[in-house]
């Protein structure tokens, strides 16, 4: 990045990410204690299961369809599909599992965890001919932004030694690579049938901000530093990609509050059946949960989106 910076001069934000995200995934596991960040699923079971659990009613609410096929965007080691398809399994809801996925490095533990799975390039790859049960978890965060400040677009230019941003000031940002993947995603809904769960984290109204960050080994670091090298995400804008989805002709409910659908989905009563199935962990269980459903720590922060198409109902407790 800083040679590319040095021969060709400023590149924008958008630029940026997309060439640091497309490194940085490309090249590790990113995942867990010996990684940069830890997502939900990997916090607790009863996260991946109770979005299974979702799925489940919502695909007996709609008739039980045959066809259907599981869809993951973006599915880290594959540990939320492995936890939400024992479940589905539990009541004959045995789907063929879609995974939309770029890391090799990520694509081989998914094969090894999940065993048969199809892997696709991009939501426009999925299959277009049965209807999709789709999960995207910290998917969209990823995506690279555009940044533009008093109707500037924002740029990362080389200076002195380093890098640095090319103008200050109070920033609004926009995704065009957000929008396409919601477009795609709500289109293929509405084509076909189904219904998706966006789970992410962000603002629920559109609001100026500056949200891009890095986050290496448990820790925010600056953004500019060691491009390449670590997480870069920016906070979900649950409104636009509501009005997005709505423009192709799904329906929308949500976003809810991950901590509050979580709990009204049922995690008390699981956390308690598996603190009594396993007295030792019974506190590791605990704080799984408060973790997960916290105001001060995920409960806020992370929502919930539902897309669906017109036929098909909307997700339970949104």
């Amino acid at each position: 990045m800083h040679e590319r910076l040095r021969a060709d001069g400023p590149i924008s934000v958008e630029a940026y990410m997309e060439a640091c995200n497309a490194y940085y995934y490309a090249t590790r596991d990113p995942l867990g204690a010996g990684g940069d960040f830890t997502t939900a699923p990997e916090i607790s079971q009863m996260f991946g299961e109770l979005v299974g659990a979702a799925l489940a009613d919502l695909w007996r609410r709609a008739g039980s369809p045959a066809n259907v096929r599981y869809v993951e965007l973006g599915p880290g080691r594959g540990t939320l599909a492995s936890d939400a398809l024992r479940v589905m399994r539990s009541v004959g809801l045995t789907p063929p599992v879609h995974l939309v996925e770029t890391s090799p490095t990520l694509r081989q533990a998914q094969a090894a965890l999940l065993g048969d799975v199809f892997h696709h390039d991009s939501i426009g790859d999925l299959p277009g001919d049965a209807p999709l049960l789709v999960v995207a978890n910290e998917f969209l965060d990823a995506l690279p932004i555009r940044q533009h400040v008093a109707g500037v677009e924002r740029h990362v230019e080389w200076i002195g030694n380093g890098l640095a941003f090319d103008r200050g000031g109070e920033v609004v940002e926009s995704s065009p690579a957000r929008d396409e993947a919601v477009r795609a995603l709500a289109e293929g809904l509405v084509a076909i049938g189904g219904a998706a769960l966006v789970i992410d984290y962000g603002h629920e109204r559109s609001a100026p901000g500056d949200t891009l960050q890095a986050v290496r080994a448990h820790r925010f670091a600056p953004v500019l530093e060691h491009p390449g090298e670590h997480d870069l995400t920016s906070h979900v804008d649950f409104q636009r990609a509501a009005e997005v989805a709505r423009k192709a002709g799904a329906f929308v409910a949500g976003p809810a509050e991950q901590g509050a659908w979580l709990e009204r989905l049922g995690i008390q009563a699981r956390a308690r059946a598996l603190g009594n199935a396993t007295p030792d962990r019974a506190g590791e269980i605990e704080a799984a949960r408060l973790r997960l459903c916290r105001p001060d720590q995920m409960g806020s922060l992370f929502k919930i989106l539902a897309i669906h198409s017109p036929e098909w109902p909307s997700p339970a407790a949104l």
